[in-house]
């Protein structure tokens, strides 16, 4: 039977694929909801968005402590066998949070009830994962696969907080947070019931044990640090954007013009998942990263040159189209680096060290407006993105380097150029 041309077919049509996918998304799509539904919620019953940003804050840096090791437990046991209870534990944390909320309960009942939310998966790992099991030696089908996952993490990060935002206005408060604890729950079961795709559990094996950790891999540290940096960019891009459409008199177009952004990254990374890959991985992430630090000049230009809304909005649309490339060639590299049987974990130390990245971009952002105004704020995007193409360039010689001082192939698969694309 002749495989069908279009690429994004061609994965589909792998048995199990689009059942595993769809549940992920579903379960992906709350990630985009969570934050800005208890940040409505918080601001609404206490009256305190000091109060509320705590709280998330406490929550994202609870996540950055679990999230690897719920990982490596994925790794070590199973996607449904460690999901589906991770996520239960983290359902109860965000219904723990609607009652405390609810009843005015005291405020460190608010933190400790979400900071119980860490142990929610990272479904978008997962879901790399499988394709990274079932796609094994094919690079150009995995450079797709990337590439969609990364689309769809676009795609729910665009919808989720104007789906979160609807339902607590429409509805009630709660209504938010509600709505995506079923997601969540729903989306994980559908996702965890699709075994036949499921890569296999590594366990406590003797090999497994012996594998170096992510973090400690050839080239691995000082691309996290890339990916904090690449974090960055998105953190301030967003607070910067909200306080200049905020010093316009046009606050509530902030979520329009920031999910055009979005889109614009959407459907970039859809066109280069489908594109053939072309020179080695490192050459590649390089130039992605300069195309997202040339464009994020864009909306620089437009608010110190036009100071139009309209203008900011079609050079974020622009803008965004870089940064789909970047993150997709840069997970694909996590994944060559990342000891085999720890890919679960090498990815979620990826995400990670983005979501510490918007965490500190988003401070930068919110300094740099204070002092020096929303249009001068659009410099911390600019000076980010500039920050983690030095980064990678420079952590290329290094991370060679490394790799062959430290290579054991005992515990890592050879490399070819034909499948990793790295010399």
């Amino acid at each position: 039977m002749p495989l069908p041309r279009n690429p994004y077919a061609r994965l589909f049509a792998i048995p199990g694929a689009t059942a595993f996918t769809l549940g992920n998304l579903i379960a992906r799509l709350p990630m985009g909801m969570f934050s800005v539904s208890a940040v409505i919620m918080i601001s609404g019953a206490r009256g305190s968005y000091a109060l509320a940003g705590a709280v998330t804050a406490t929550g994202l840096a609870a996540t950055a402590v679990v999230a690897p090791w719920t990982a490596r437990l994925v790794d070590r046991h199973g996607q449904a066998r460690v999901a589906v209870p991770a996520t239960a534990i983290a359902a109860l944390g965000s219904l723990s949070l609607l009652l405390c909320v609810r009843y005015g309960a005291p405020d460190w009942t608010l933190f400790a009830s979400y900071a119980a939310t860490a142990t929610t998966p990272n479904t978008g790992g997962m879901s790399r994962a499988r394709w990274a099991h079932l796609l094994k030696g094919d690079a150009a089908a995995v450079h797709t696969a990337n590439s969609f996952e990364q689309a769809a993490d676009e795609l729910c990060f665009m919808l989720g907080p104007v789906l979160a935002a609807f339902l607590c206005a429409a509805l009630f408060p709660q209504a938010g947070t509600l709505t995506g604890v079923v997601l969540l729950l729903t989306g994980v079961l559908l996702f965890a019931a699709q075994r036949a795709t499921e890569p296999p559990p590594q366990g406590r094996t003797e090999s497994s044990a012996a594998a170096p950790s992510p973090l400690r891999a050839p080239g691995m540290p000082a691309l996290l640090v890339v990916f904090l940096a690449t974090g960055a960019v998105f953190g301030s891009l967003e607070v910067v954007t909200i306080a200049f459409a905020d010093a316009q008199g046009h606050k509530a177009a902030a979520g329009a013009i920031l999910a055009l952004q979005a889109a614009g990254s959407c459907a970039a990374g859809l066109v280069y998942g489908a594109a053939k890959p072309h020179g080695p991985l490192v050459r590649r992430h390089l130039l992605c990263g300069a195309s997202m630090a040339a464009l994020m000049t864009l909306p620089l230009l437009a608010v110190t040159v036009t100071g139009s809304l309209v203008v900011l909005a079609a050079a974020l649309l622009v803008a965004g189209m870089a940064t789909a490339p970047t993150m997709v060639t840069g997970m694909t590299l996590v994944q060559h680096r990342t000891p085999e049987g720890r890919l679960n974990e090498g990815m979620t130390l990826a995400v990670t060290g983005l979501l510490g990245g918007i965490a500190c971009g988003a401070a930068g952002g919110g300094w740099a407006v204070e002092r020096l105004g929303p249009a001068a704020g659009y410099w911390v995007p600019v000076i980010a993105a500039c920050a983690a193409l030095l980064l990678s360039g420079l952590a290329q010689p290094l991370s060679s380097a490394r790799a062959c001082a430290t290579s054991t192939p005992r515990h890592r698969p050879p490399r070819s150029r034909n499948v990793s694309g790295e010399a």
